[in-house]
């Protein structure tokens, strides 16, 4: 299996909302996280999640690490009035998703107190 092309077939799939496509891609007892918000889901829930959230979405692969037991991998997803990055650790079996673990953050300007600090600097 080619890793990044599966990774980038992955986010295509998440941003277009193809149900079908990405349903494909899991195994049938696979296991997804979202740790920020404290949900688990089956396949069928986590495709019903991404394909049935309103809005015309877009994404971008940041990075791909590959190690012998994840890929891990960064994102930035967005829409027009919504940006977010994911890191996501994905575990397979058979070339298929067995389990996922995502991390989801809001794309936005430093809060008002390090702001007041005057620390850190743009990153581009």
């Amino acid at each position: 299996m080619n890793i990044q092309a599966f990774i980038k077939d992955y986010w295509y799939k998440i941003a277009v909302q193809d149900r079908l496509g990405l349903a494909e891609m899991f195994t049938e007892d696979a296991i997804i996280r979202w740790h920020n918000t404290n949900e688990e889901f089956t396949r069928e829930e986590f495709v019903k999640a991404n394909c049935d959230y309103p809005g015309d979405w877009h994404g971008n692969v940041e990075r791909i690490e590959i190690n012998e037991d994840y890929i891990l991998t960064i994102s930035h997803v967005w829409s027009a009035d919504q940006s977010f990055h994911v890191c996501s650790f994905f575990i397979f079996d058979d070339d298929r998703i067995f389990k996922l673990d995502e991390y989801w953050g809001d794309d936005g300007e430093a809060p008002q107190w390090r702001q007041q600090l005057k620390i850190g600097r743009k990153i581009q």
